[in-house]
């Protein structure tokens, strides 16, 4: 009796798993930075490498830090809102261009536009790592005193921006003076 219970059992088990799994959201994957300091880092500028861009430059002002590169075609299809936002909404986005050839990344931004305040050039992909960027782009609220607030994995779409982003920076702004 038991041993036709068995596979009944692992059956009922994998089902299980599969149901979990179909109701998952992997853009809602919690990061476990957020709520936490910023990862520290000190990257060469992508457009002048003798200038550097660090994470001391987000202090004092809610910002955008996008993971974004030449290569990643999600990022072409969030490249036209983020110019729509550094421009018509005022925010601040800083770009972490990952594991890109300089020269693909100048290129890119050339053809399509600049909507970042500065862009670090991680070229290796370590800063990203310690962001925890497991592929691009990725994009992070950080707020004033420049803890991680919300974590966006793939493009912001119009969407996304109006339903959870916008409304995140308001609340920030307004909380922190």
């Amino acid at each position: 009796m038991t041993r036709t219970l068995i596979p009944l059992v692992l059956f009922a088990i994998l089902v299980g798993f599969l149901y979990v799994g179909l109701n998952l959201k992997p853009r809602e994957i919690p990061s476990p930075l957020i709520g936490k300091p910023a990862p520290e880092f000190d990257l060469p500028r992508l457009l002048d490498p003798q200038s550097r861009v660090a994470s001391k430059d987000l202090l004092g002002k809610v910002t955008l830090v996008n993971a974004w590169a030449s290569w990643c075609v999600s990022c072409r299809a969030e490249h036209q809102l983020l110019m729509e936002l550094a421009k018509n909404q005022n925010t601040q986005i800083y770009g972490i261009n990952y594991k890109d050839n300089r020269s693909d990344a100048l290129r890119y931004l050339q053809r399509l536009g600049n909507p970042y305040v500065a862009n670090g050039h991680d070229l290796n992909g370590r800063v990203g790592i310690d962001w925890g960027v497991i592929g691009t782009p990725e994009t992070f609220v950080v707020d004033k005193q420049g803890t991680i607030r919300y974590k966006q994995i793939g493009p912001i779409n119009a969407d996304v921006w109006r339903t959870t982003i916008a409304p995140l920076l308001q609340q920030l702004e307004q909380e922190q003076g």
